[in-house]
């Protein structure tokens, strides 16, 4: 068995005790293998064992690496994690199903444009900068209800919302206030937790987990 394999169901594993020792019935996220960087030799193994989420944070990556195999895999799903800039929209468009990274109008508008010319609606998570750094991209919270309506309005498929916690504090407390913040919206899909705190995640219902170095190891 390949090693990138055998990491996944390692995770699989720790996520299923988490659950059971949460009590958690009826939950089960989803798994998406942080594959930016990796070649392709090291993904095939998770396609060939049937994983179906990967995530890339560079849009002229992402579709170098997936085209041809999104058109052999149809069940393949390719999430944006990283920043999205406008002038790569409608490249993205081609190739990612999920994209978790809107924080702006700017953008929101390009995505329709897009979705509209192309028939094609991905499905979006606002990025929300939850624990107000200056360094990181994301919505504030406090204009987070205004720009979903915006959203909304562009007609764009807003999922649920995504976040990126500070890394020298206790992702809990930030995890807690996203799930506040998505119930309000009432959103059904949260996307956080990493490989560093995905079972903190588990516990405030995050839908989907982008784990990256769990699975591929390090990156170089």
């Amino acid at each position: 068995m390949h090693q990138t394999v055998q990491n996944l169901l390692n995770v699989n594993s720790e996520i299923k005790s988490k659950i059971y020792e949460l009590k958690y019935n009826n939950y089960k996220p989803e798994i998406i293998a942080i594959s930016k960087t990796f070649a392709l030799s090291h993904i095939m193994p998770l396609i060939d064992y049937g994983h179906l989420n990967f995530g890339e944070n560079k849009v002229q990556e992402a579709v170098e690496k997936w085209s041809e195999i999104k058109k052999k895999n149809k069940n393949l799903k390719l999430h944006m994690v990283g920043k999205l800039q406008t002038n790569k929209v409608k490249l993205a468009l081609k190739v990612f199903d999920f994209i978790h990274s809107l924080d702006n109008l700017k953008l929101a508008k390009k995505i329709s444009d897009e979705q509209k010319k192309n028939l094609i609606k991905p499905k979006i998570f606002i990025q929300v900068n939850i624990g107000k750094e200056v360094q990181k991209s994301g919505l504030n919270e406090d204009n987070l209800l205004d720009f979903y309506n915006e959203c909304l309005n562009l007609d764009l498929n807003i999922v649920g919302t995504m976040c990126l916690p500070p890394i020298d504090k206790d992702s809990s407390i930030f995890f807690s206030e996203m799930k506040k913040l998505n119930s309000i919206l009432k959103l059904n899909e949260l996307s956080m937790g990493m490989s560093e705190d995905f079972l903190k995640a588990i516990e405030f219902y995050s839908t989907y987990l982008r784990i990256g170095s769990k699975i591929f190891g390090k990156r170089s």
